[in-house]
């Protein structure tokens, strides 16, 4: 238009690609001609392959050199690096890859590759499939996180992911007064002693200096409702340490040993987050039975050899941690002997007694007397996550009534329902 305006030759002046983010930048107008039809899919191929020439020196581009990808795969991995870094997608499905082809239909070889993960791009620790409830999807991909922090680094796109990524910081969560038994409350209150940033440093240095193992294990173990998991999240939050945490369900994959690379994967990357931060985080292994439990001996069906595999990959790593671990679980006559020698701190959470159940009732509903509260605690034996429920069970009545009294028949009945299968039928008696 401003050579029209001035009657002057129009000059079409591309401008130069100069670095990574440009390459791509450039690689979302093409998909956007391709997806306009505007463009084949062979122009597209071409097109990427003159970019790709015009940054050779870069980090990225010599690595997928290095790789020697045929150049469809290549193709195909520039364009799930670019749905990752235009629309932050980390699930890409078939019907995503779709967009890459002529007439919209991905060719049978592309797809058979993926699936039977006969691929390069697996092969080259490029892509994985996506685990869903310890179940890898065939048909549900994204880049690794080799690829993210290594060959995507010139972007500056994954600077937190060494630091911050996956970590839930220590101030997420909200401030909770807990109630402990005696024994629990005295251990738990010495170990948050020794997390606090400064005691934990000199207390590692004088392990190393004698020749000890500065890494701390902890395990959390006892009956359901007791605060295991909870208390975590207050020592995390009083010693401002974010948490690494780990569910066991999602690294079990149905592929043969990628259960124990994922398993390997938690360790480096928290080995990594370590380095990169002056206060080490807490590992957090939430409801590990499946990974504490006693190892099986002469196994010989796939999945036992693979839970073997598993709990010796953790085993080598306790030996070697730097930093927390910390696991909870409801076991307490299952565990694996070598796992109890590992653990430095062994806390069991017993079920609250009277007088702490008393206490629990009245943190949970300050307008209860001191007497009704050891009513409950006496009549109803029930732990600190089911008096919870309780409470949010009354609360959610309480606004649905716009009742504001404390109604002790209520949570009389509340807590008689609270336990499947149970039959409480005692009567109580409440004095006003």
């Amino acid at each position: 238009m401003k050579a029209l305006k001035k009657n002057q030759p129009y000059v079409h002046v591309v401008e130069p690609i100069t670095g990574l983010q440009s390459f791509f930048d450039r690689f979302n107008e093409l998909m956007e001609y391709m997806n306009n039809d505007e463009l084949t899919h062979e122009a597209l191929l071409e097109e990427t392959e003159e970019y790709l020439g015009d940054i050779r020196d870069s980090h990225f581009a010599r690595t997928l050199k290095r790789f020697g990808l045929v150049n469809e795969n290549r193709l195909l991995f520039i364009y799930m690096v670019h749905l990752f870094v235009e629309n932050n997608d980390d699930r890409i499905n078939f019907s995503d890859i779709d967009n890459l082809y002529d007439n919209d239909k991905i060719p049978n070889w592309c797809k058979n590759e993926l699936r039977s993960r006969t691929s390069e791009l697996f092969c080259c620790k490029l892509i994985e499939n996506v685990n869903e409830d310890g179940m890898a999807r065939s048909d549900c991909f994204r880049l690794t996180e080799y690829a993210k922090t290594d060959l995507l680094s010139e972007l500056n796109l994954t600077v937190n992911a060494k630091s911050d990524c996956d970590l839930i910081k220590w101030d997420s969560f909200p401030e909770k007064k807990l109630v402990y038994n005696v024994s629990e409350k005295k251990q738990v209150m010495e170990l948050s002693s020794i997390l606090s940033a400064e005691r934990f440093s000199e207390v590692q240095s004088r392990l190393r200096n004698v020749g000890m193992r500065a890494g701390f294990c902890c395990l959390f173990y006892g009956s359901p409702g007791t605060g295991k998991t909870e208390t975590v999240y207050q020592v995390a939050r009083a010693t401002g340490r974010d948490i690494l945490r780990v569910d066991v369900d999602k690294i079990k994959s149905c592929w043969v040993g990628e259960s124990e690379q994922n398993m390997k994967k938690v360790f480096d990357k928290y080995r990594n987050i370590c380095k990169s931060t002056s206060l080490a985080p807490i590992l957090l292994f939430n409801e590990a039975d499946a990974i504490l439990d006693v190892r099986m001996e002469g196994a010989t069906r796939a999945v036992d050899k693979m839970e073997n595999s598993i709990q010796n990959i953790i085993l080598q790593e306790m030996e070697a941690l730097e930093g927390i671990m910390i696991a909870t679980t409801n076991l307490t006559t299952n565990l694996d002997k070598a796992f109890e020698r590992r653990f430095l701190y062994k806390v069991e959470f017993n079920r609250p007694t009277v007088e702490a159940r008393a206490q629990i009732w009245q943190a949970m509903f300050p307008a209860l007397t001191e007497r009704d509260a050891c009513t409950l605690a006496s009549q109803f034996d029930l732990s600190g996550g089911e008096i919870e429920n309780i409470s949010r069970k009354y609360m959610v009545n309480a606004i649905l009534s716009g009742q504001d009294m404390i109604d002790l028949l209520l949570l009389a009945e509340l807590c008689r329902n609270e336990r499947i299968g149970t039959s409480i039928r005692q009567r109580i008696g409440f004095q006003h």
